[in-house]
């Protein structure tokens, strides 16, 4: 199986542009609701009240919080799905809404269909890690030993559908390899079980591994980045041993499908202002992230894009998250 190639695009995304200021400016609403789908303290949240304050002053309106987590961050995405069509409710969300998407049998909206891209915020690669206890001292003896021990060595997940589980999948069907999954409620459940040496192997984010990586307990071999990640300069990018491999998890805002397009418009160009500014850099950048620009065009193609992927990853592993 040939897996598809997610385009890791940083600052160079920019080249896509922000929308021209070429009409005139958009009413806001008077207030703006950020729907937030998952608990408060999580890294999406911790984004939303960092970018709430800088998009109140650009649109001239109240911008708040709204934490409405629940089934892989579905209940919140329905919600913006189903609101009035005017901006006052956006959607911050991550990739977890595709890949909840492409391995729920029942969704109550469509991901693609039912909701306005409105922009990119930060993105990062995911990581390769291994717990210190396991012998692997790099992700090509790491998948020779699964391909001559099929389904032995096993590998930690967020849980069923969840980023980490698919990304794995991925990377196990392009080097034709099978590990064994062990689904967590939660990244930071298995973080804790990889770093005891309970279990081998985990993709997942930065900022979930860090603390075990500095504290010798995690081992990292590879970053899922096209070229070595800024944060770990000496960690070979996974594509060395896995040719075309690469993948980014994303953070970014969406609006109800039918938001006049004007506002979207204004709303990208907000963000985009936000997410190169001193103030976002200093807080993406301890937690790996590096901020992206794109425009709602560009986002929207790379949403129906990525989802298509996870979708024909779901099937070909026989993935269902319920």
């Amino acid at each position: 199986m040939h897996g598809p190639v997610f385009r890791f695009a940083l600052l160079a995304a920019a080249l896509a542009g922000f929308v021209p200021f070429s009409r005139a400016q958009e009413a806001a609403p008077k207030l703006v609701r950020i729907v937030v789908p998952f608990s408060p303290g999580a890294s999406n949240d911790s984004i939303a009240r960092t970018v709430a304050g800088p998009l109140a002053k650009r649109l001239g309106s109240t911008v708040i919080v709204e934490n409405r987590p629940g089934a892989a961050g579905v209940i919140g995405a329905e919600y913006v799905a189903k609101a009035p069509r005017d901006g006052s409710i956006l959607l911050l969300t991550s990739s977890t809404f595709l890949t909840a998407a492409a391995t729920r049998t029942r969704m109550p909206y469509d991901a693609a269909a039912d909701f306005a891209p409105v922009a990119l915020i930060a993105q990062n690669p995911s990581l390769l890690a291994v717990s210190a206890a396991a012998p692997f001292r790099s992700a090509a003896a790491l998948l020779a030993a699964a391909r001559a021990h099929p389904d032995e060595i096993t590998y930690a997940s967020a849980g069923v559908g969840s980023i980490g589980h698919l990304l794995t999948e991925l990377m196990n069907a392009t080097a034709k390899v099978r590990m064994r999954h062990v689904p967590y409620k939660g990244a930071a459940n298995a973080a804790i079980d990889l770093a005891g040496g309970q279990i081998f192997v985990m993709v997942s984010s930065y900022s979930t591994l860090l603390p075990f990586i500095k504290s010798g307990k995690v081992r990292l071999l590879a970053v899922t980045s096209p070229q070595p990640y800024p944060a770990f300069p000496d960690v070979p990018p996974l594509n060395a041993t896995l040719p075309g491999f690469s993948s980014a998890t994303w953070a970014g805002v969406l609006a109800p499908a039918g938001t006049p397009a004007g506002l979207v418009e204004r709303l990208n160009r907000a963000l985009g202002e936000i997410a190169v500014s001193p103030e976002l850099r200093a807080f993406l950048e301890p937690d790996g992230m590096m901020p992206v620009t794109v425009s709602p065009a560009a986002f929207g193609e790379r949403v129906r894009r990525e989802l298509a992927d996870w979708k024909r990853i779901a099937a070909a592993r026989g993935i269902v998250a319920d």
